[in-house]
Parts: structure tokens; sequence; C-alpha cells
């Protein structure tokens, strides 16, 4: 049955241009149909290396098994408890060589990754929602030391009114904690980027979050390339932290920042924030030489010559390209573009991607209560000052609390985009997608 899934890697050429041949059969099936990779390994016998149908959540369990992680902490939480009890059986078994340390919280989960880091060794955690939240303080404390941490977020609302389903308000309240943010559209990409990720952390000496949608892709079987361990090793080779706590060399690890000096090592974090841009690419550059799979900051899909182009991040992309390519079937000048890295924002790279879109509309699961959304703030900073007159924008908040995002949803987003190009403004910067306005007494 795989060899009929159309694979969603290989909906590009050899030169990155989106491609438009899609095979009609299992077209109910978005979650399989467009998420096998489109390269594999060969398993020796002459075909293609069988993929293993897994969910996001294992995905990651089964990445910070492959980066040989020697510490983990974590506290259950939904939707992402899976994933530590999955790491617990293979400590258990004997399949991962790590010491698992259970915890009161997640504030005490990262806290230990944080000592465990400072002593030198790879570390992983997870967490989701209120448990982020609760480590919020330790986010700030683990990249302010500049330690290489890596973190699995599954995208989780937050309470009030109490709510386990899907948005992605938790990792876009934290921000502007100094961790580097990944987010990943489907299971492959969420085993691929924790590699990665330690392989960036390291290098640069800052924390990871790899973000990931609660049940859409946590509780999602699909299939998932897993490379093998020799693979992993060549790419990820036993690491050393520079500054680790030695008794024989003893050294101070976060001092009082007095106002004499605090500016200044937070000027050091942003830039180092900032120059991880290029770390980020050169990884996945080497990770797809070697595995066969890239992703970019950024994946360009129908854009370069679209006049309405619709943005987002996470797993929403799917559901959007769906979309897309029924436009562009028609004709219709619609592309999409998806932002996977959000720290550092790669200004320059969506300001070229979008250098001929007319409209853009910003379709997010956040909400920065008061203003707008997360994405759609850094998108409109990112075209200030170009010398250039900017397109059109407007913001979608949609999907907040596990509210479905419809394909009619995202139709609806594209008919107001067209009416703001006929009228040639927006009037309204800020709207709200699947609202029952009824309820809130908007209409009769």
């Amino acid at each position: 049955m795989l060899a009929l899934l159309p694979r969603h890697r290989d909906r590009r050429d050899s030169k990155g241009q989106a491609r438009r041949n899609r095979l009609p059969i299992l077209q109910g099936l978005r979650d399989l149909r467009k998420r096998v990779p489109g390269q594999s390994h060969n398993n020796g016998l002459g075909g293609e290396k069988l993929k293993e149908v897994i969910s996001a959540n294992e995905a990651a369990a089964i990445a910070a098994k492959l980066a040989r992680v020697k510490v983990i902490s974590a506290y259950p939480i939904t939707p992402q408890t899976a994933i530590v009890e999955k790491l617990s059986e293979f400590v258990a078994d004997g399949e991962l060589d790590a010491e698992f340390i259970k915890v009161e919280s997640e504030h005490s989960a990262l806290s230990a990754c944080v000592g465990a880091a400072a002593a030198g060794v790879r570390t992983f955690t997870a967490t989701s929602s209120q448990g982020l939240m609760l480590m919020s303080e330790i986010l700030f404390v683990a990249s302010g030391l500049r330690l290489p941490l890596v973190m699995a977020n599954a995208n989780r609302s937050l309470s009030a009114p109490l709510s386990i389903w899907c948005d992605q308000q938790d990792s876009f309240a934290v921000r502007d904690s100094g961790w580097l943010q990944i987010y990943c559209e489907n299971s492959q990409e969420v085993l691929d980027s924790i590699l990665q990720a330690y392989r960036i952390s390291e290098q640069a000496l800052l924390p990871v979050m790899v973000c990931f949608d609660g049940y859409i892709l946590t509780h999602t079987a699909e299939p998932v390339d897993v490379p093998d361990q020799k693979e992993v090793d060549e790419f990820l080779p036993p690491y050393k932290y520079p500054y680790s706590l030695d008794p024989e060399k003893p050294l101070t690890i976060g001092a009082v920042g007095v106002p004499e000096y605090y500016e200044e090592f937070r000027y050091m974090l942003h830039e180092a924030v900032a120059a991880s841009r290029e770390k980020l690419v050169e990884v996945d550059e080497e990770f797809g030489r070697r595995f066969g799979r890239r992703f970019g900051l950024i994946e360009r899909y129908f854009s370069d010559d679209a006049d309405i182009v619709l943005v987002t991040a996470g797993s929403l992309s799917g559901t959007i390209k769906d979309v897309v390519d029924d436009y562009r079937a028609k004709g219709e000048s619609v592309g999409h573009l998806r932002i996977r890295v959000f720290r550092p924002f790669p200004s320059d790279d969506i300001v070229d991607a979008l250098k001929n879109a007319k409209v853009v509309a910003v379709l997010e699961k956040d909400i920065s209560l008061g203003y707008g959304g997360a994405i759609f703030t850094d998108l409109a900073a990112a075209f200030a000052n170009r010398g250039r007159k900017p397109p059109l924008m407007i913001n979608f908040i949609c999907g907040l609390g596990g509210r479905d995002v419809s394909p009619m949803d995202i139709r609806e987003a594209v008919r107001q985009s067209a009416s703001a190009l006929q009228a040639g403004e927006v009037k309204r910067n800020v709207r709200w997608l699947g609202l029952r306005e009824k309820i809130l007494g908007l209409r009769a």
C-alpha cells in the first residue's frame, strides 16, 4: 500500500519547484498519504528500508535514544507523556544506557537537566502546556548559562479554561526565553529535527526546543524512516561540554549580573541566538547529505509566483497544501509558506520568499492577547525599513483549544485575502477563523 501513497517530499523536483502530479488514490488519508519521505535507505536486499509506523511521541523518544542521551528527566503531562514512558522502557530494558531521573514537577525536571548539562553530559526532557509554563523560570536560566539542552514540546493550549487539546500558545508564550524553536509538520520531521537539534545546540551552546502539535501528531501513527544507530553516531559523535563542572578545575556558573555587566550578557546572548541561523542551515544541509532529507528554515510551496500566500507553522501546513493544490489546479495564484524555525526568526528568508506576494495571510494557533498572533507580529516587523512597499497582510487566529481548521476555513481565509487584494487595502488586521459568533452574540 505504501507504494501508492503520494510522497510529501516528492512534491518538488531537483530544482526545488513544487510538482503538480499527484495520485488521486487515498485522498481522504491526508495524514498518511502526504507524509512518507521521498528518500530512504537501502536495506541491503535491493529495496527500500521499511519504515516504522509510529507517532510523533515515539519518534521523539527514538530520536533521544539514537542521540545516546545520558540523562533524562521529565514529568508526565498530556499529550507528551508517551515520550518519557517510551524512554523509561528503553532504560529499564537496557536498550539505552542513561540515568532516568524521576522528579515531582516540570520545574525540577528542567533543573535536573541544567545540572546534568553543566556537568557535561547529553540530556533530554519533554513537556507540554502548563508544564512548559512551570519550567519558564528555568528556561531563561538554561539559555543564560549557554547550556546545550534539547527539549521536545508537544504543543497544547493553556488554562484557563482548562483544555488538553492542541494549539501553539505554550511555546509561543516563551519565545523570548533564549531557546531556539523548531516547529515540525510531521513525525519524520520530529525525529530528524531532534537529531539536528543536538548538533546545533552543542555547537552553538544554546538550548533548542522542538515543537510539534499535540494529538494531531503525538497520537497519530504514520510512516517514519528511522536511521541506523551507526549512521546517527557518525552524524552525532560523543559530546564534551567545554566548560563542564570539574572539582579539579573550579569555575563559577550563574553569578550575579550586576547592572554594570548584565546588559552586556543579554546582548551577547541575543547575538548568539541571531548567529545560530547559520548553524541551523549548516547542520540541516549536512543532515540532508547523510540521510536524504532536509527541511530548511522555511518551506516554500508554490509561493514564488503566488499573489496570495498563506503562512503558518506546524501540522496545519499539510491541510493548507491540499487547499493550495486545489486552487492551483484551477489556475488560481495561491501559494504557501511554512515557517519551520521561529527562533531565530528568519526575517531575510521570509521577506525574500514573499517578495512577489500581493497579500500575505498568516494562519496561526496562538494569540498575543490584546494585539494579534506571534507569527504575524514578527512577520510584519520583518518588512520594516526594507525600502519597498510590503504586501498587504492579514492575521487569522484559528485552531485554539484544539478546534479543527478545515479546508473550508482555509478557503475562507483565501476569500478574504482576495477581497483585500481587489480593494487594495486591509481594513481589519486581525480576524478569527471558525469563531462561533452566534454564541458570542455577535450575530443572530
